[in-house]
């Protein structure tokens, strides 16, 4: 839809990638985009990102991986994928074919294995990638890189040298002790874009057997239960680095994507609520753009709160 026809201009520019609109599948909740053919209409997302790919392929955690609370789903899946080759060999022709922008969601155990997994990835046909450094549910690397400043300043240095042709987008952990710190160290080392947030560290416990639920321990939290939490983070970092901010936590609604489309969001990835609804991206887009007609703006740069970070 553009302005010329009377209905109000969803599209976005991110590191030079043009969205057709600001809705995004989340990584590990819509595999790889034909999983859900005859759910919805696929090519009306914005965009796509695949599950957690890592360099090699992986099986994933042990035990549990999922488990609902009262207000959200906890997993601890440990990115069980089938390695980067795989996937640009099976999978990446099938996603561009789908017509939704590709973003292929990179994760790691060590900086070399991000660099490497990149280096493959710069050559293929995916448009952009989206640095996991947040992931709480393995035990080597993940989350890690991303609570510390200078741990996820050298793995976004490394993965943008290994990465020149693409826009890079870094997804940040809301269990860092000071996010901007770390937002603004990715940045200043190359990142495009930010996403936030992933899960929140949690945990659980079998009353009746008297052990932990999940065998890691902890797991990662998601739903409807973060989402003000997340949108907090993600007004806190408006200020602090000028780049598009894509927020995601707890989206189940229009309102709710709108919420983080004020709050400054270029656009949104809608996660754990495709699990019950999966046509719920097709109604968020239409909210959107319903709610734009109503307020008479022409653009999603009317949407924000407040003044624009410059353009990136």
């Amino acid at each position: 839809m553009t302005p010329n026809d009377g209905e109000p201009d969803l599209s976005l520019v991110i590191g030079g990638v043009r969205f057709r609109n600001p809705v995004i599948a989340a990584s590990g909740t819509f595999g790889y985009g034909r999983e859900y053919q005859g759910l919805l209409t696929v090519s009306d997302l914005g965009g796509i990102c695949t599950k957690g790919l890592t360099l090699e392929a992986r099986d994933g955690n042990r035990g549990t991986r999922l488990h609902e609370t009262p207000a959200g789903l906890m997993n601890s899946v440990g990115l069980e994928n089938p390695g980067i080759p795989a996937f640009l060999e099976r999978e990446l022709a099938g996603m561009l074919a789908l017509g939704p922008v590709v973003i292929v969601n990179l994760a790691g155990s060590t900086i070399e294995s991000y660099a490497e997994g990149a280096r493959l990835l710069d050559s293929s046909g995916a448009a952009m990638v989206e640095l996991n450094i947040s992931c709480p549910n393995v035990k080597a690397g993940g989350m890690a890189f991303g609570l510390d400043p200078q741990s996820a300043g050298a793995v976004t240095r490394a993965v943008r040298r290994a990465l020149p042709h693409k826009p890079l987008m870094v997804k940040l952990s809301p269990n860092a002790p000071d996010l901007p710190a770390v937002a603004r160290a990715c940045v200043s080392n190359g990142a495009d874009a930010l996403s936030l947030v992933n899960t929140f560290k949690a945990l659980a416990l079998d009353v009746e057997a008297r052990r932990p639920v999940f065998e890691n321990l902890t797991a990662g939290l998601s739903g409807p239960a973060v989402r003000p939490l997340a949108l907090r983070l993600l007004w806190e970092l408006w200020d602090a680095v000028a780049v598009p901010l894509v927020g995601l936590g707890g989206i189940g609604s229009p309102e709710d994507a709108l919420e983080f489309l004020l709050a400054g969001a270029a656009a949104v990835q809608v996660g754990s609520a495709l699990f019950p609804r999966p046509a719920l991206p097709t109604e968020i887009i239409r909210g959107i753009a319903a709610y734009m007609r109503r307020k008479g703006f022409s653009s999603l740069t009317d949407l924000p709160l407040r003044q624009q970070p410059p353009a990136v």
